[in-house]
């Protein structure tokens, strides 16, 4: 069986190498960009390294393995389509303006290794996971925790969908999608993304260590509630008069009824 120590380091190894290799694709392709779409397929790696180390698979391992692979080729897939033909996002083009010349090597450390640090502790619940020996059989935790990742996988990949549907119409343009899961939630995408990693939390919890990847959890509703999920995108729209009705009616995080005006 590994230990912490010896899986946090190698781990490491692993995600500084993808990041690397990003970061030097994005300067062939002059698009920082390309972050948002490896963000997904990083956690792939990370899984896929630790199940090909010497150790026998268990049941866990597998099941780990395959429920990080369902959610980051979904969302590789979605943000490729979503991305595709826009060009650079505006985020790393205000850097690129900002640092000239120097942008290559900022980015370096600013977008790229620094997403590679979020990475390795919000899968901290897969490292621990496909490392652990024991229990040697599926336990009550596993199964639950399975059930929950599925229940946000499905719920973001319904949001995301229903998103992306609403925005294809240029009628749309400027307005807030109300209805299905967005009638309940202003972020129902963010609320099943943040179900993914307790319910992968979960799985961790039942074996030696796995308390310690409380860390994936707590960080990602922190970066949802509090940093880049839901006061980015509210800042962007709060000006719009559409938009502060709907928010002021609907949810924003946990899906609720929407309130009716007296």
């Amino acid at each position: 069986m590994n230990t912490v120590i010896d899986v946090l380091p190698f781990s490491a190894l692993v995600i500084a190498g993808f990041m690397l290799f990003v970061w030097m694709l994005s300067l062939i392709l002059k698009d920082a960009s390309i972050v948002d779409f490896f963000w997904g397929l990083g956690f792939i790696a990370v899984a896929a390294a630790n199940f090909t180390k010497p150790e026998a698979p268990t049941n866990r391992s597998v099941m780990v393995l395959v429920l990080t692979l369902i959610w980051g080729l979904r969302l590789a897939v979605y943000i490729y389509i979503r991305n595709r033909g826009k060009g650079e996002d505006f985020r790393y083009q205000a850097m690129r303006r900002k640092y000239g010349r120097r942008f290559g090597i900022v980015s370096l450390f600013t977008v790229f290794l620094f997403q590679g640090l979020i990475l390795g502790i919000v899968s901290l619940p897969i490292q621990i996971s496909i490392n652990a020996a024991a229990p040697d059989r599926l336990v009550f935790f596993d199964y639950f925790g399975a059930l929950v990742f599925m229940t946000g996988w499905l719920f973001e990949t319904v949001a995301d969908w229903q998103l992306f549907v609403f925005k294809s119409d240029p009628q749309n343009k400027g307005l807030p999608l109300q209805s299905g899961l967005w009638r309940y939630s202003q972020h129902p995408n963010y609320f099943g993304e943040s179900l993914i990693w307790v319910g992968l939390f979960i799985i961790a919890f039942s074996v030696h260590h796995g308390i310690l990847s409380i860390a994936s959890p707590l960080l990602m509703f922190f970066l949802l509630l509090k940093v880049s999920g839901i006061p980015l995108l509210k800042k962007q729209f709060e000006k719009r008069p559409a938009y502060n009705e709907y928010m002021s009616k609907t949810s924003a995080f946990i899906p609720m009824p929407p309130k009716h005006k007296a």
